[in-house]
């Protein structure tokens, strides 16, 4: 179940949207998760209101304690979606979500141009998101989270393709590349081969 109000995925104001799950591209707001120092996008409780508004979301501030709870929660689903990809737990992650689902979530209202958008605190959206994510690990489409094969890509997915053999977070950037690597190295034994 994916934030209804939410844009379609794709790259928006410095923000990747590329999971499919408003949960999932939270956990992309750390980048280059594979190298030695990620890049951190909710530096402040501005960059958080901004990515907010990104998602779809309605919210004027955020605070520095939501920005807390906002990284906390982030790096909670991606232990919890990469446990689940390799069937295992984490008791504690799991516990960080619960704990922000059981807050006040966000209050939904009707647009006049007849969207849903969710909005209030950074608390409550948090919440919001706490409980799309238990939706997600424990619903129909649990068993359809992946993580980016592309080497150095770390984002993780909903593969809702109809033969569920997604491989990669966008077949414009990290599939493009993988292809593009495949058909050059092709090529290279091809000219290796006639030598």
């Amino acid at each position: 179940m994916a934030h209804a109000g939410s844009p379609s995925p794709t790259d928006r104001d410095g923000f990747r949207f590329r999971g499919g799950h408003v949960a999932l591209d939270l956990t992309a707001t750390l980048a280059g998760r594979a190298k030695a120092e990620p890049r951190e996008l909710l530096k402040s409780p501005a960059d958080f209101v901004r990515w907010l508004g990104s998602a779809g979301f309605r919210a004027k501030e955020a605070t520095a304690a939501d920005l807390w709870a906002a990284q906390r929660l982030r790096e909670a689903i991606y232990a919890l979606a990469l446990a689940r990809i390799a069937g295992a737990d984490k008791p504690v992650e799991r516990e960080v979500v619960n704990l922000l689902a059981a807050l006040t979530p966000a209050v939904p209202r009707l647009t006049p141009d007849a969207r849903v958008e969710l909005g209030g605190s950074g608390t409550a959206i948090l919440s919001t998101i706490a409980r799309e994510a238990i939706a997600l690990f424990g619903g129909s489409h649990a068993g359809q989270i992946r993580q980016c094969e592309a080497d150095g890509c770390t984002l993780l997915f909903v593969d809702h393709s109809r033969r569920g053999d997604r491989r990669w977070c966008s077949m414009a950037g990290c599939g493009n590349r993988a292809k593009l690597a495949l058909f050059r190295r092709r090529q290279r034994e091809a000219r290796e081969s006639t030598r």
